[in-house]
């Protein structure tokens, strides 16, 4: 897989497993609009305040025509209990070689997962992207705003 690219650009596809089963993007995209999700680890405080807000819009998401897939390198096993422990509705993604992470530029420092969005309208083209500090996360709010003012 290619590295990711600038908005417009084609976003990598690919297959992962996931608390629902295995996921592919083109297979997703062919519903609707993904909202790529990646953070850096399950029940820390930031990812689950911010997994727990998306969670709690998933409905604005979802009128809007978006899919919230949410990826890091942690087991199924880890991503499940995850799930369980907040409610979180929609897919966590493992990427355990982090090749998925890597190829949407998600790796950072000392190879942790980056907090990064990435917004891929149904053409399988990038409409989006935002990568943040470890310790600053969009809230489904902004996000909403900005989902609103794209063509997806």
């Amino acid at each position: 897989m290619a590295t990711i690219g600038d908005v417009g650009d084609p976003a990598p596809d690919f297959s992962l497993p996931s608390t629902e089963g295995t996921i592919s993007l083109s297979e997703r995209l062919k519903q609707r609009a993904v909202l790529l999700v990646f953070y850096p680890g399950d029940d820390t405080p930031v990812c689950t305040k911010q997994l727990c807000d998306y969670r709690d819009h998933l409905g604005e998401f979802s009128d809007l025509g978006v899919d919230v897939l949410a990826i890091n390198p942690q087991s199924l096993k880890s991503h499940e209990r995850f799930a369980k422990k907040h409610s979180l509705p929609f897919p966590l993604l493992s990427d355990p070689d982090k090749s998925v992470c890597r190829d949407y530029d998600a790796v950072g420092f000392l190879g942790m997962t980056r907090r990064a969005l990435v917004l891929i309208g149904r053409d399988g083209k990038i409409r989006w992207r935002r990568t943040d500090f470890p310790v600053f996360r969009r809230t489904a709010e902004q996000l909403r705003q900005v989902i609103a003012n794209l063509e997806l």
